[in-house]
This record gives C-alpha cells, structure tokens and sequence, in this order.
C-alpha cells in the first residue's frame, strides 16, 4: 500500500512505521521535523513538511492520522487546551477535506483519538456505544476529533477511530514517568487507587491498527485498550512486583489536583473500557493481562 502517515515520530508512529516498512509499504510521512524524522525512521520513506501544496490525496491507499500535542505533558492552561485542540483538530480537518476532494480517495482514513472521550465513568463497562457523561474537555478534545475526522467518510472511504487507552510501551509514554518513582521506593497508587485505567501494550496497539488497515469490513470507533482493564491500585501493585519494589507511598488526590490542575481528571477519573468491537472483528490480543505486559516492557 501507499500511506500517509502524520504523528510517526510519536511514540505509536515509530513503532508502526517500523512495522508497515516491515511489511513493504510505501510510507510518506507528514512532519515539522523532517531531520528528526529521518533520524527515527530512516531514509526509506517521503517526507512532507506540509499539506499547503496539496489539492487532494489521489495515489495514496491509506492515511494514518496519529498526530497531537502530548496532552498530560503540562497543565490545561487556556493556551495549552487550544493548542492540544488546534493541533488536532487542525491537521484532521485538513485530512479529511483532501480525502473529500480526491477523485480516487484512500480506500481508508485511520485517525486517532482517545479514551478520554467517555469522560470519568466510575464502575461502568464501557464499550464503543457509550457516551460521557459529563462533557469536561477530554470529551470535548475527542468528540470535535472524531466528528472532523467522519467527515471523510463515503463509499470509497471508511473511517477508524481510535479511542487509545494508556500505551505500556518501553521507551516514552506514560510508564516512562510512573517507573521513576517506583525505581526508589517511593510508588503508590494515585488518590484512592479505586479508578480504572484502561491500558494496551504497544505491540497490540500497532497490530491493532494494522489490523483495521487490513481488515476492509471495519469502520466506526474502536477501543485500543486491552480486554482486562485495572484499576490503579492493582497497576501500582503489580508494577512494584515487576520492579521488586514497595508501593507503600499513597499520592492523595488534593497534591494531584495541586500539581496538575484541571488534568487530574486524566489520572484521578477512568474508565473501565473494553475492545468490543475489536474482538467482534477478529482481533487477539497477545497481551491481555498488565503484569505480563509491564515484565515485557520493563524487561526491554
């Protein structure tokens, strides 16, 4: 195939390029940093600075959309919501009216999104036809992403959201900045421990997504999240077992709120997700329980 890529310096992008360029597609990749990128990725790809030139997307078989500001990297200030918002839900506008106009568009636009769509839904299992409940941010961050993205639905395209939980990956991401303190003894759960945290390791994350590349019948949204969500005491416990360390140190939910302002929702709210509609579609995950997932991360 012949794809598009944005977002492929990101911690799911690199890892997914390596796959495609594994299985012989033609990669063209969208960036700001074509210098960072070739590092990364190589030389074996295209490299696009921008989409300004572009009239429509004919010639390309898919576009992959993973692009965004990090959102838990610093505190919900105005400034910060517009720019996670514009760096979003920009690009997929543009995405998608290129798909639009193309005279031969992609057979299918794979975009992202996130979780963090349903909101806080306490003890509910939440699966694909659910709704959030309160429309704080991360709802409204998601759901103007998704609707943007749609808009390139047609006949000759099918659209894939990926509502992503917590990617367990080996470098980057979240575990990154939970294992620090844990390594020297000082990890616990975070406010009661009691809310879930739906989670994926990062090689069932890219199949997942190769997976709705290749699957031609799949379309609409899908949970990226493994079949067991945790709750985060039980994350906390069986990341020190894998470390062989302490989870005495309980971080109380008025220091996350301190620290993190308005995005502690982000880690003190959670949902108890599950893949419905990819297991509906075929999909195995080979990783569906957290304590094998953290040893083979941590372990690389």
């Amino acid at each position: 195939m012949n794809i598009l890529i944005t977002g492929a310096t990101g911690l799911i992008g690199r890892r997914l390029v390596d796959a495609l360029l594994s299985q012989s597609h033609q990669l063209t990749i969208l960036t700001r940093s074509p210098h960072r990128a070739t590092q990364y990725v190589g030389r074996q790809v295209t490299v696009w600075e921008t989409l300004a030139d572009q009239t429509s997307l004919d010639g390309f078989d898919a576009v992959i959309n993973l692009a965004g500001e990090p959102i838990a990297d610093k505190r919900w200030t105005p400034e910060q919501k517009k720019k996670l918002c514009d760096s979003r839900w920009q690009l997929t506008e543009k995405l998608a009216s290129l798909i639009t106009t193309s005279l031969k568009p992609p057979a299918v636009f794979i975009s992202g999104s996130a979780v963090g769509y349903y909101g806080d839904q306490g003890e509910e299992v939440v699966d694909e036809e659910h709704s959030a409940k309160h429309h704080e941010f991360s709802w409204q961050l998601c759901a103007q992403w998704e609707a943007l993205a749609r808009a390139a639905t047609s006949e000759a395209t099918r659209v894939c959201l990926l509502r992503t939980g917590v990617v367990l990956s080996p470098t980057g991401g979240a575990l990154t900045k939970m294992v620090l303190p844990f390594r020297v003894g000082l990890g616990g759960p975070l406010g009661n421990g009691q809310q879930f945290m739906p989670w994926i390791h990062i090689e069932d994350m890219v199949r997942g997504i190769v997976f709705l590349l290749n699957h031609h019948d799949a379309e609409g949204a899908f949970n990226m999240v493994a079949p067991n969500p945790v709750r985060n005491a039980q994350f906390s416990r069986q990341l020190g077992e894998v470390l062989h360390r302490p989870t005495l140190f309980r971080v109380p939910a008025s220091v996350i709120r301190l620290l993190m302002g308005e995005s502690a929702t982000l880690v003190l709210g959670g949902q108890q997700a599950v893949p419905k509609r990819l297991h509906e579609a075929g999909f195995v995950f080979h990783y569906q329980e957290v304590k094998p997932a953290l040893q083979d991360v941590l372990n690389k």
